[in-house]
């Protein structure tokens, strides 16, 4: 593979051998998990869908009826999007997290996942992912041809990437081109990072002119509604990923955006000049459509502010519940996933004939009707006996009306959980009392499982 990393307004793109580099590529785990999740349920099976990550919020109304005002719309658009929603997403930014751009500095694109795909290809650099991560990176980079820098994080750090640890990476080659992918409030574990953590990230970031895509399509779920964004402390080097389909619902309407600063827009370019020859557009309504989502107001941020509420309440009451029974997780911040580890329980599912996270994900569906993705899909060793849960198997539209029937200061209990989330709650219990089932009855048991987990 030849790139040119001598001129950066240039860029010459990696020759690609589709044949090899698809060859034994399977779908993504998430939306594999949605469709066995779907089948099963055909077939009479009770199946709590934990697996695919789909907002269950409903798209705000408003925006709802600038789609329908904006149904007419069928002329081909910019390649880089409308200008209008171009010049909101913008001013968005400007307004939450006082980052100085125009609509120059946006590309629109049919999901960030595409625009995700598109920045591997044309960007010269190595490719660098903490672990674990969303399921898409590695699998995109495959295709392209492009090796993966893979950053191993800790539990013990709620599993985000440490300056030091970009540090290490940074210094072996302080000179190598390096695009380093940050994704918070983070899938899959729920966590995201404070203000101290994201200056220290960016003051590495710049010392080594790493360019950052700081993936922030979770920031306005952030739970506290407090997410701030990297590009504040290194908006030279930052670009943001944003879109529609996780804080506002519209998964299905597939528009996301590409935020960057004025010294990359030639990369913009490049991705743009790609996008011609692919999707030349974006669908003209929901581009239309989503200039109201963007531009915000009361209605938005009410319609925010219960969504946060609710998953707060929910994410609390299931960390809680796993906890208590033996689970290593925290608390999420934001999002909706939960990224527990059952290693206290390995000697007990390896007398099952589970001992990798794919076994332990078909393990659990057949035991107990949980359907979740395992740690290996987001860049986990297989042995290692993580997966990911999401908490969205929920009427969302039934919760938010009731949420917000309730005085704005009244905590959402566990009484109010069990009414309106009970798919998630029931499917919760079920795991809590699976996992109360295996643990150790006699004191042979209980030794063995000590020794294992010392060793561990």
């Amino acid at each position: 593979m030849t790139t040119e990393t001598n001129n950066p307004g240039k860029t010459s793109y990696p020759s690609v051998n589709l044949n090899l580099n698809v060859r034994g590529l399977t779908p993504s785990a998430t939306l594999a998990i949605n469709e066995l999740s779907a089948e099963l349920i055909a077939q009479g099976r009770d199946i709590f869908k934990f697996g695919l990550g789909q907002s269950p919020f409903p798209v705000p109304r408003s925006v709802v009826e600038a789609l329908k005002e904006n149904a007419h719309q069928k002329d081909y658009l910019p390649v880089k999007g409308l200008r209008e929603l171009r010049d909101a997403v913008a001013q968005y930014h400007g307004r939450k997290h006082s980052i100085q751009c125009t609509g120059d500095n946006v590309l629109v694109g049919p999901g960030s996942k595409e625009l995700m795909f598109l920045i591997q290809l044309v960007y010269y650099g190595d490719l660098c992912i903490p672990t674990p991560s969303w399921v898409s990176y590695e699998p995109q980079a495959h295709i392209i041809g492009r090796p993966v820098r893979w950053l191993r994080t800790q539990a013990d750090n709620n599993w985000g990437l440490m300056p030091a640890e970009l540090e290490e990476l940074c210094a072996d080659d302080p000179d190598r081109p390096r695009l380093v992918i940050l994704n918070y409030p983070h899938n899959p574990t729920g966590y995201s990072y404070g203000k101290d953590k994201l200056r220290q990230l960016a003051e590495v970031a710049r010392r080594y002119r790493v360019v950052l895509l700081s993936d922030e399509i979770y920031g306005e779920l952030h739970h506290a509604g407090k997410h701030t964004s990297i590009a504040e402390y290194y908006p030279e080097g930052t670009i943001i990923s944003s879109g529609l389909s996780k804080w506002c619902g519209a998964g299905g309407w597939r528009l996301g955006t590409f935020t960057f600063p004025d010294n990359l827009h030639w990369l913009l370019d490049a991705m743009a000049a790609v996008a011609s020859e692919t999707f030349t557009a974006t669908s003209a309504p929901i581009q239309f459509a989503a200039i109201k989502a963007f531009v915000g107001g009361p209605e938005i941020e009410s319609y925010l502010s219960t969504s946060r509420r609710i998953l707060s309440a929910l994410g609390q009451h299931c960390a809680a519940k796993l906890r208590d029974a033996g689970l290593r997780l925290g608390t999420p911040d934001g999002g909706f996933y939960l990224f527990p580890d059952f290693g206290a329980f390995e000697y007990e599912l390896r007398e099952s004939g589970v001992s990798s996270s794919e076994e332990l994900c078909t393990h659990l569906l057949d035991k107990t009707g949980v359907a979740t993705v395992p740690g290996s899909a987001f860049g986990r060793s297989k042995d290692e006996l993580t997966l990911r849960l999401a908490y969205v198997d929920f009427d969302g539209a039934e919760a938010m009306r009731a949420a917000d029937a309730l005085p704005k200061e009244a905590a959402l209990d566990e009484a109010f959980l069990r009414r309106y989330c009970s798919r998630v709650t029931d499917g919760i219990d079920r795991l809590h009392d699976w996992l109360s089932s295996m643990r150790p009855q006699t004191s042979f048991q209980l030794e063995s499982a000590v020794r294992i987990r010392r060793r561990a």
